[in-house]
């Protein structure tokens, strides 16, 4: 998998871990607490339509005392004007209050006008109950709350009903009402779906908020890679460039070096052989000394073609490997410049890639001439190590430094060449350095097995 999906993965999934966890907990906590105020709903109206049945009775309760005060001596017309009373104290769609005699008989009811008069003491409901006998226990027992299966006459259904009824001793009556509670469970299937949608909703808009901050991320990291892919087109074609200036510039001064040098001496050798056949040809002895004399120039010439050879490519570094010349190189730079130079190699027992060594060499040679020219340095410590993939150079003096920062802005052609051979080889180039601090110079060049020469002794 490419590094940059990876990269863009890394930022997309802690995104979806982190809001799809919250979320998660969010609808689970917003269903508790869903469950938890539709309990404290449902007990809050149970109580409400408990409050509610009880004013009613007492209030009818009122009324039916008035009247069995004032019964004297026609009761029967009082428990007429009772049950006339009772029948005409209706609230809302399905509230009406009923009377029960002791033996069950129905004696008000108007909203089923067709139970007056019958006995309903073993009427069971669906659950198997004795209603009225339950109710007419309640009522002797002081009074109170029943709940009971009843039809409801708006819907004519049977219903869960919740009854309060009180007795009348004088008469041996049990009067009362009851609300219907499916009006309760309604309530909270509204109140649920409420609570669903907007959980729903929530769900919806953090769906929306996540997927625009994915497509966000994703559109930042193809224009970032867009962006970056291009600066690295740019870099790399800026390399390519200072590559071929490079080879062109090799090129020049080795046409140079061998026009002004090698092809002069060449041209002075061959004027002593000349000018020595001349005198020898007239028997003059002299024409020795010319021989002498271009025997001089042609070892002149053949010193110069191998400094330039050198120049070129050591071959002290394909003979005997990196470490016996970078030690050649070190000597050399100590009796030119009497600087000391302190050594720590640790180099795998294979010899490494070609590219490498020769870059490792160069670079080397570019900082021991730059600390030859300008550091006035006492001494050098050079270390080059490998760990796994990477070989590592680090380079340092206690000369008197510059200033890395404007260097950086306008480097010179060594620092310059320096830093585009590293990042030739894809490695990491860092110099710090500041007046009178000296300078360090650290080197990563990238190294994996398979370019480990495993036949070239080290």
């Amino acid at each position: 998998m490419p590094l940059k999906i990876k990269i863009m993965l890394l930022a997309i999934l802690p995104v979806l871990v982190v809001t799809t966890l919250t979320t998660w907990f969010g609808v689970k906590g917003a269903r508790l607490l869903a469950d938890q105020e539709s309990a404290i709903f449902e007990q809050s109206l149970l109580a409400s339509k408990r409050r509610e049945l009880r004013h009613y009775v007492e209030l009818a309760q009122t009324l039916v005392r008035q009247e069995v005060a004032h019964a004297g001596a026609d009761p029967a017309a009082a428990q007429a004007r009772v049950k006339q009373i009772l029948h005409d104290l209706t609230f809302g769609e399905d509230g009406y209050f009923f009377v029960y005699d002791a033996n069950g008989v129905n004696l008000v009811h108007p909203r089923q006008p067709e139970l007056v008069g019958q006995p309903l003491l073993d009427l069971q409901d669906y659950r198997g109950n004795y209603v009225i006998r339950d109710l007419l226990r309640v009522a002797a027992d002081g009074g109170g709350y029943h709940p009971y299966l009843w039809k409801k006459p708006s819907r004519d259904e049977v219903e869960e009903k919740l009854g309060y009824v009180v007795s009348i001793p004088e008469w041996g009556w049990m009067f009362g009402t009851g609300l219907y509670v499916d009006d309760i469970a309604h309530e909270l299937g509204r109140m649920r779906n409420e609570v669903n949608r907007n959980i729903r909703e929530n769900f919806f808009t953090v769906s929306v908020i996540v997927f625009g901050s994915v497509l966000i991320i994703i559109l930042l990291g193809v224009a970032t890679n867009l962006h970056e892919s291009r600066l690295a087109d740019e870099r790399l074609r800026a390399l390519a460039h200072r590559s071929i200036q490079l080879h062109v510039q090799d090129r020049r001064r080795f046409s140079r070096e061998l026009h002004d040098g090698i092809n002069q001496l060449m041209v002075s050798v061959l004027y002593r052989m000349e000018l020595a056949g001349r005198k020898l040809g007239q028997g003059n002895m002299d024409g020795l000394d010319d021989l002498r004399a271009g025997r001089e120039v042609l070892n002149e010439a053949i010193q110069e073609v191998r400094r330039i050879s050198h120049d070129l490519r050591p071959s002290i570094l394909d003979d005997l490997g990196l470490e016996r010349a970078l030690a050649s190189l070190l000597d050399r730079f100590t009796e030119r410049s009497e600087v000391r130079v302190r050594l720590s190699l640790a180099l795998p027992a294979q010899r490494l890639p070609e590219d490498i060594e020769i870059t490792l060499y160069r670079l080397v040679q570019e900082a021991l001439t730059n600390i030859e020219r300008h550091a006035d340095a006492t001494e050098v410590g050079l270390k080059i190590d490998t760990v796994a993939d990477t070989v590592r150079l680090e380079l340092r003096d206690n000369g008197r430094g510059f200033d890395a920062a404007l260097a950086a802005r306008a480097p010179g052609i060594g620092l310059r060449n320096m830093r585009e051979r590293v990042e030739l080889l894809g490695g990491e180039y860092r110099l710090a350095s500041s007046p009178g601090e000296g300078t360090r110079l650290w080197i990563r060049l990238p190294l994996r097995e398979s370019q480990v020469a495993s036949e070239q002794p080290a």
